[in-house]
């Protein structure tokens, strides 16, 4: 099933470019170099070569069967994102998009973060590869995630506190596009997850891709067949769209993507974007937003910074729609609960945000044959929350 439409950055209605006049001379020199580097073969066998070398890949893929029990679930492998260096899926992209931006001539880079795992996977690509970096980040995602601003800070990075609206990720984002607008000359916006404008998420959903091709392989090497059902947690979309991407065409194999429910059900007390069905627009991208009902964004509410974003990456939006994929949400209750019990049962702490996935494979295992095989990927481990689980009293 393939999701992009050549040269019009579009999935199915979804994507697009939506920017102002300012940007447009950045974001079609990127086109333009994007579209003749990821055909390059030295490009990507350098990339190929850091992530083996340096990154740390291919990451394990790890049975889980004291958990399984404990849920009374099926056989249930993890994809171990957490194992990565940083910790979490988002080197993979940081990676990639840093090697772009010295392709390009870019000494600078700036990114926007929430949990902070972007924010140190580009802090630690930049260290790597000898270029400036410059990360935005809202003051509560600072407070809620302080081990990861002091990596950042220890990297060489400049962290940006962002103080105004809600000063989380999505003020982030508007302060990062800002500078962008300012400093393209000399500067690469890496962007996060797969959304944004065109050609940003194609960009994310290609790099993280390396995840669903790698889980395929595992999966065939160690259970002889493809899982029955994969699931992923879904803030911006970008560990989940790595995940799928090697099953799309699949369609032997369930897809599910868990939002965060937060704490209740009313807009601004959740982000779960697909619940209310809206669509419009937000940082350059047509696709689901929770907004209110004059058209304006809605806050959100998460226990996890890394979900709590109002809008969702454009190929989640199809996959959706077409009902290729499900999405539902898990609660920060659940959430909190499924992060204890894997620690517990199988000695791995896990970030918020992917307990958000097991959360929901907690509700269904039971519902579920006993000789299906699921996998959940392990989008990052839970280092960084430890000061908000300790509050917790966990």
């Amino acid at each position: 099933m393939m999701l992009h439409r050549e040269n019009n950055g579009r999935y199915g209605e979804f994507g697009g470019m939506y920017v102002p006049e300012i940007l447009m001379e950045p974001m079609s020199e990127l086109i333009t170099a994007w579209n003749s580097l990821k055909k390059d073969k030295s490009f990507r066998e350098t990339l190929t070569a850091i992530l083996k070398n340096y990154a740390g890949r291919p990451t394990a893929f790890t049975e889980i069967p004291s958990f399984a029990a404990k849920i009374n679930g099926p056989r249930i492998f993890l994809k171990r994102e957490d194992l990565l260096h940083t910790g979490a899926h988002k080197l993979n992209n940081a990676l990639g998009q840093c090697l772009l931006a010295k392709k390009m001539g870019k000494t600078r880079v700036i990114a926007e973060t929430g949990a902070g795992q972007h924010g140190v996977a580009t802090a630690a690509a930049c260290a790597h590869l000898g270029l400036t970096c410059v990360v935005y980040m809202g003051r509560v995602d600072m407070e809620r995630q302080a081990p990861n601003v002091s990596r950042m800070k220890l990297m060489g990075a400049t962290v940006v506190p962002v103080e105004h609206g809600s000063a989380t990720l999505k003020d982030a984002v508007n302060e990062a596009l800002r500078d962008w607008s300012e400093s393209y000359a000399d500067t690469h916006y890496c962007l996060g997850s797969a959304l944004g404008p065109h050609p940003f998420p194609e960009i994310v959903a290609e790099f993280q891709s390396v995840i669903g091709s790698e889980c395929r392989e595992q999966c065939q090497k160690q259970i002889g067949t493809h899982p029955d059902l994969v699931i992923a947690c879904v803030g911006g979309g970008s560990n989940a769209i790595g995940l799928f991407s090697g099953f799309l065409e699949n369609d032997a194999v369930r897809m599910i993507g868990v939002e965060a429910g937060g704490h209740g059900k009313l807009l601004g007390e959740h982000a779960a974007r697909f619940y209310a069905g809206n669509t419009g627009v937000l940082h350059g991208c047509y696709t689901y937003v929770l907004q209110d009902p004059h058209g304006q964004i809605a806050s959100t509410a998460s226990i996890s910074a890394g979900l709590d974003y109002p809008a969702v990456g454009p190929q989640h939006a199809e996959l959706f729609k077409s009902k290729r994929a499900e999405y539902v949400s898990a609660t920060d209750d659940e959430a909190l609960y499924a992060l204890k019990l894997l620690a517990r049962t199988e000695g791995i702490i896990c970030a918020l945000e992917s307990a958000h996935a097991l959360a929901h494979l907690i509700k269904i295992a039971p519902t579920l044959p006993k000789n299906y095989c699921v996998v959940v990927n392990l989008s990052g481990r839970g280092d960084k929350d430890l000061p908000q689980l300790m509050n917790r009293g966990m």
